[in-house]
């Protein structure tokens, strides 16, 4: 049996090719893929090698490369000692964008509601990372919001806060429909500019004083400087967007002399499976997750742009690479197989 797998064979390089599965251990299980989402931000930054040599990335980013890490499936085969999944049902998991995968007992698994389409739950990793960060944020009731940089995760920071009940969502972007897509989604104040001119803008909305939380969500090094500018005296800033060049990202005065909060949020940083000291984790998160989707209080499926047979893969990540402006949520649909 074969499976047929998306994979970065060399920068700015994407093939479909088949490889074999191997028979299931009596503890693993077998799914099929129906669909996965691109994570557009950190797949582009695989592809192109856009990253400065011995960072994390070069370290991680290793031709042949399998991409991906949101995928949904059914489960078709169960080996004789599996308990915790059944065939038949449908679930969420952290594996890159192949037709089959055989799943081990290690591997994290994310049971999908009834009520959550397989398109919506292809969002859960995205939406654990962007959780991750909004938990570290720490909000009050009425904060005031910067979100810079209306990719897939900034789009799910906008939800996230107008949850918590920010009083101010500020939207930040280059792209007119990233930001129609934020107003659709809460954002109270759309701002069409880069964060370099966004300044004045956002002092004018908040008396002068800046905003109580940033998030810089570009993964652009030379944006985390004009961040600290748009923050209150005592505020923070999240970095969530994930640079490739992470020497490049300048402190300014602004840090000691305002007493801002500097917070960095990885999604390696929550445990996969809750603790004693950690109850949040990437499972929990991905439940709650569903639980907000399922009873309408995120939306995610108006968000979906473009979707792909994986036989297009090439041509999904160069629409990626070449108008990546006009593109959001990119989802391969393994159906069409």
């Amino acid at each position: 049996m074969q499976s047929l797998n998306i994979v970065f064979t060399g920068k700015n390089q994407v093939e479909v090719n088949e490889e074999p599965i191997r028979e299931l251990k009596p503890d693993e299980f077998l799914v099929q893929a129906t669909k996965s989402l691109i994570s557009t931000g950190t797949e582009g930054i695989c592809l192109g090698r856009l990253f400065d040599p011995g960072t994390h990335w070069d370290q991680w980013v290793k031709y042949p490369f399998h991409t991906g890490y949101s995928l949904v499936g059914r489960v078709v085969a169960v080996g004789t000692q599996v308990q915790h999944v059944h065939e038949g049902e449908r679930v969420a998991l952290r594996l890159p964008h192949s037709q089959y995968h055989v799943v081990g007992p290690d591997e994290v698994v994310y049971h999908i509601p009834e009520g959550v389409s397989d398109e919506d739950a292809t969002w859960f990793h995205l939406a654990t990372i962007v959780q991750n960060g909004i938990r570290r944020a720490q909000h009050q009731l009425g904060d005031s919001v910067v979100v810079i940089g209306l990719g897939l995760l900034g789009q799910l920071v906008v939800q996230y806060t107008r949850l918590l009940g920010a009083q101010q969502v500020i939207a930040i972007d280059v792209a007119e429909k990233r930001l129609e897509m934020a107003r659709a989604h809460g954002a109270t104040t759309v701002l069409q500019m880069g964060a370099a001119e966004a300044r004045e803008h956002v002092l004018a909305l908040t008396e002068g004083k800046g905003v109580h939380v940033v998030y810089d969500v570009t993964g652009a090094a030379p944006v985390f400087s004009h961040a600290l500018s748009l923050a209150r005296n005592f505020g923070k800033i999240i970095i969530l967007g994930d640079t490739g060049s992470p020497a490049a990202q300048q402190l300014t005065g602004d840090v000691i002399r305002r007493g801002l909060s500097i917070i960095g949020a990885h999604d390696g940083n929550p445990p996969s499976v809750s603790t004693d000291h950690a109850y949040w984790s990437h499972l929990r998160m991905g439940e709650l997750f569903f639980t907000y989707v399922e009873r309408g209080d995120m939306h995610v499926n108006d968000l979906v742009t473009h979707r792909f047979a994986p036989t297009a893969a090439p041509e999904a990540y160069r629409l990626l690479r070449e108008e990546r402006a006009t593109a959001m949520g990119v989802i391969f649909d393994w159906q069409e197989l």
